[in-house]
C-alpha cells in the first residue's frame, strides 16, 4: 500500500469540464486533445491545491463515467438516452422513467454493443500515464465495472446478433477489464475503482419498484437477488488474484439531479450480504446526506475492507464544515479503525460532461474542507 496519511482525501473521479472544452467535444474539434490536456492538468492543479492526497485526472478525456468506453473499444456505440428510446423493448416505460427522474435525454449518453468487441486504445492506462508524468500525488483510475457494462449496454434489437445473451457479453467485457486493471497495476497505480453505481438500485427495485435511468428499462432478469448474485461473480472474476494497488468498488445511489427526491434512498443493510462477498479492499459508499442511514450496517463487511467515505455532498451548493465533516467520520470511527478510512465526495462533480453537479469553485472549497476535517482527525 502506498504511504498516504491517516484519513487520506481523494475524489470519486470525474472534475466539471471548462466550457471551452465541453465545446469541442460537441464539435470534434481539431484541438480537442490539447484542450483535454490543459483541463486535465488544471483539474490536478486544482485537486492538489486542496490538499488531496490521491488524485485523479477529473476525467477531462471522457464524456462520462462510462460512455467513453465507447471511444476506446470497438464494437461499442455512444447512444443519448433521446437515441436508445427508439431501440428499448419497453418504450413507454423508459420515457416515464427519464420524465419522473429529471434526466435530460440529450445530455448523458450511455455505450450500446453493436459488434464483438476489440480493445481499439487503452480504457485508460495512457491516461494514467499523462498523471503519472505530472503529479507527485498518488493516484486513483476510476473504470465502469462489469456489471454496469453488461447490462447498460446490451440492447437486444442492436446487441443480440454479436452476442445472443448478456451473460456471452459480460465474458468478455471481464476479460477486457481484467487485462486493464493488470496493465494499470504493473505500471504502478495506487488505487483502481470499479463504478457500480446501480447495485443500491437493484435492493431498492425489489422493495418498491424504484428504477433510475440508467439500465432500468435496459437488459436485466426479474430477480434482483439474482442481477446482485450475477454482479457479484462478475466482479470476482474481474479483480481475482491481481495484486499492488487498492481494487475499490463505488457504489452510489445517483448523481444525474440535484433534487434529491429523485434519487434512492435507504440504508445499504440488504446490499451489505452481496458486498461482503466481493473481493475487493474498500468500498467507496455515500453517506453526505440522511439518504444514507447508518454507518453502523457496515459491520457486516468484510474484515479488513476500507471505507471510502462518503461525506460531501457533490449536488449542493452548500460547504459542508470541517466540524461537521469530522463528527460524521467519527460515527465511522466506531466502526472502522482510522488506517482504514479514506475521505472523499459522494460521487464525482462532474459525472456527466453536460451536466456537471458542481461548479469548480464549489468543488474546491469542498474538498479543502475534507483536507481541514483529515487534519482536525490527524491531530486527534
Amino acid at each position: 500500500m502506498a504511504d498516504w496519511p491517516l484519513f487520506p482525501v481523494t475524489v470519486v473521479g470525474s472534475w466539471p469540464r471548462p466550457r471551452d472544452l465541453l465545446r469541442a467535444m460537441k464539435r470534434g474539434a481539431p484541438d480537442l486533445p490539447a484542450l483535454q490536456e490543459r483541463a486535465t492538468l488544471d483539474a490536478i492543479r486544482a485537486m492538489e491545491g486542496a490538499g488531496v492526497d490521491i488524485v485523479s485526472d477529473g476525467e477531462q478525456r471522457r464524456d462520462s463515467f462510462v460512455s467513453f468506453v465507447a471511444e476506446r473499444i470497438d464494437g461499442l456505440d455512444c447512444m443519448t438516452m433521446a437515441d436508445m428510446l427508439e431501440h428499448v423493448e419497453d418504450k413507454a416505460a423508459f420515457e416515464t422513467i427519464l420524465n419522473a427522474l429529471d434526466v435530460p435525454a440529450f445530455a448523458i449518453r450511455n455505450p450500446v454493443v453493436t459488434g464483438p468487441l476489440s480493445i481499439a486504445s487503452p480504457l485508460a492506462l495512457d491516461d494514467y500515464r499523462f498523471l503519472r508524468a505530472n503529479t507527485d500525488r498518488a493516484i486513483k483510475v476510476a473504470l465502469p465495472g462489469p456489471y454496469l457494462l453488461a447490462r447498460a449496454s446490451w440492447v437486444k434489437k442492436l446487441s443480440a446478433e454479436a452476442y445472443p445473451t448478456r451473460e456471452a457479453l459480460a465474458d468478455d467485457f471481464v476479460r477486457l477489464l481484467r487485462e486493464e486493471i493488470i496493465a494499470l497495476a504493473e505500471a504502478g497505480c495506487e488505487v483502481i475503482q470499479l463504478d457500480e453505481p446501480v447495485l443500491t438500485e437493484l435492493v431498492f427495485a425489489g422493495k418498491s419498484n424504484t428504477h433510475t435511468f440508467m439500465c432500468s428499462a435496459l437488459a436485466a432478469s426479474a430477480s434482483p437477488e439474482e442481477e446482485l448474485d450475477f454482479a457479484v461473480e462478475l466482479i470476482n472474476r474481474v479483480v481475482d488474484g491481481i495484486d499492488g494497488p487498492v481494487i475499490a468498488l463505488h457504489v452510489c445511489r445517483g448523481n444525474w439531479s440535484r433534487k434529491e427526491e429523485v434519487l434512492l434512498s435507504g440504508d445499504y443493510d440488504d446490499l451489505v450480504p452481496y458486498l461482503a462477498r466481493i473481493r475487493v479492499d474498500q468500498f467507496v459508499l455515500e453517506y453526505a446526506t440522511p439518504r444514507a442511514g447508518s454507518v453502523d450496517v457496515l459491520r457486516g463487511l468484510p474484515d479488513g475492507a476500507m471505507l471510502g467515505f462518503g461525506v460531501v455532498n457533490p449536488r449542493t451548493a452548500e460547504i459542508e464544515s470541517p466540524e461537521w465533516i469530522v463528527g460524521r467520520v467519527r460515527e465511522a470511527l466506531a466502526v472502522f479503525p482510522p488506517e482504514r478510512i479514506f475521505l472523499n465526495p459522494d460521487c464525482g462533480f462532474g459525472t456527466f460532461a453536460e451536466r456537471p453537479m458542481a461548479t469548480p469553485e464549489i468543488a474546491v472549497q469542498k474538498l479543502e474542507a475534507l483536507a481541514e476535517a483529515a487534519a482536525i482527525l490527524r491531530r486527534g
